[in-house]
C-alpha cells in the first residue's frame, strides 16, 4: 500500500517527518511512503536515515500551508502546496492515503475540495481516540465540522463504531450523544433530534444515551458523538489536563520522593508513553474515500509513525467498506 504524507505539515518542518516514515516502513513490509514536500531538503534527511530501498518516494511540492493560514485563503493562495498535493495524490489514485501534521482546517479543507466522499456519507468527520479507565474511546467529531445537523452525527455514530470495532478491537461498540446531561430530553435542538435518530435507527441496542463530559475518561461509551466544535474543546481540554497532571506528579510526588525516587519516575515515563497522543499518532478523518490521518502539530518522530501505522491498517482492515455497508443499512433521510 502506498500512505502520502505531508512532509512540510507540522511545528517541527521535514525532519520528524522522514524520521517517523522511515521508522513507518520499517516496520511494515507492505508499506511504501510517499514523502510530499520541498524535495532537496527531504532528500538531504533521507540520506543519513536507514530507509530499506524503494519504500520512500519523494514528490515535490515546496509551498507549506501555516498554521495560522486561513483554509479557504490557502486553498486560493497555494492550490499546489504540499497538503493540497497529498489530496490531489489521493484523488488520482497514486495512494491509498495520506498523514499530515499540518494545519488542521487546510487538511480537512483538501478533502473538501476533492469532494472525494464515501457513498451515503454527508460530512466528514475528525475521530480522536481518548484514554479511558476502561481501555480506549473513539470520540466524533473533533473539528472538521462545527455546524452539523443530526443526519451527520448519525452517521458519525456509524463511522466511529466502525473505527472502533476495526482498529481499536471492540467487538461491539457502545454509542454516547454528549451532551449536558444524562437525563433524554436535555440539551438543544441539534442534540434532542440526534438522540430520537440514535433511538429509531440500527444503532438503537448499542446506543447509550446522553454522555457528559465528566464521563468519557470513565468509558461511559466506547463511541461519543458530538459537533466539531465541542469535540475541539473537549481534546484541547483533555489534552492540557494531561500535561498539566503528569507536571504536577513530577513536581510535587517525584520532588518529594527519596529512597523511590527512580522506581516513581519510571512509572511516570510509563504513563507519559501509554497515554500521550503520540502513542495513537493522529485522529482519521472518517467518510473520505481513501484513508487520511490528521496528526498532532507538534508531532514528534513516533507520532508521525505511529500516525502512519494507522493509515495502514485503515486500508488493510478495509474500514471504508464497513462504513459503506453501514451507512446503506440507516433508514432514508427525511
Amino acid at each position: 500500500m502506498r500512505i502520502a504524507l505531508d512532509a512540510l505539515g507540522g511545528d517541527h518542518g521535514p525532519a520528524p517527518n522522514v524520521a517517523g516514515a522511515a521508522a513507518a516502513v520499517s516496520a511494515a513490509p507492505d508499506l511504501t511512503v510517499v514523502l510530499v514536500g520541498d524535495q532537496p531538503r527531504i532528500e538531504a534527511l533521507l540520506a543519513a536515515a536507514a530507509v530499506p530501498p524503494g519504500r520512500v518516494e519523494v514528490v515535490h511540492a515546496p509551498v507549506a500551508v501555516d498554521m495560522r493560514e486561513k483554509p479557504a485563503e490557502a486553498l486560493r493562495r497555494k492550490p499546489d502546496a504540499s497538503v493540497f498535493r497529498c489530496w490531489q495524490l489521493l484523488a488520482e489514485g497514486a495512494v491509498d492515503g495520506l498523514v499530515s501534521a499540518g494545519n488542521t482546517g487546510a487538511v480537512v479543507a483538501g478533502g473538501l475540495r476533492t469532494r472525494k466522499f464515501l457513498p451515503s456519507v454527508h460530512r466528514p468527520g475528525i475521530a480522536a481516540v481518548m484514554p479511558t479507565a476502561k481501555g480506549r474511546s473513539v470520540i466524533v467529531d473533533v473539528g472538521a465540522n462545527v455546524a452539523p445537523k443530526p443526519r451527520h452525527l448519525l452517521e458519525y455514530g456509524v463511522m466511529g463504531s466502525v473505527f472502533a470495532r476495526k482498529i481499536l478491537g471492540v467487538d461491539r461498540p457502545t454509542v454516547g450523544l454528549m451532551n449536558v446531561g444524562e437525563e433524554e430530553g436535555k440539551g438543544h435542538d441539534l442534540v434532542q433530534k440526534t438522540y430520537d435518530l440514535f433511538r429509531a435507527g440500527p444503532l438503537k441496542d448499542r446506543f447509550v444515551g446522553n454522555v457528559e463530559g465528566r464521563d468519557l475518561h470513565r468509558g461511559a461509551a466506547d463511541v461519543v458523538v458530538t459537533d466539531g466544535f465541542t469535540g475541539n474543546v473537549v481534546l484541547k481540554l483533555s489534552e492540557g489536563v494531561f500535561e498539566f497532571v503528569m507536571g504536577m506528579v513530577g513536581r510535587e510526588v517525584l520532588g518529594a520522593l527519596d529512597g523511590e525516587k527512580d522506581k516513581a519516575a519510571a512509572a511516570v515515563k510509563g504513563l507519559l508513553a501509554k497515554y500521550h497522543y503520540s502513542a495513537v499518532g493522529g485522529a482519521p478523518l472518517l467518510g473520505v474515500d481513501g484513508v487520511c490521518v490528521i496528526c498532532h502539530g507538534s508531532s514528534d518522530e513516533r507520532a508521525v509513525a505511529n500516525a502512519l501505522g494507522v493509515a495502514a491498517r485503515g486500508v488493510r482492515e478495509r474500514v471504508n467498506d464497513a462504513i459503506v455497508a453501514e451507512l446503506e443499512a440507516l433508514p432514508p433521510e427525511e
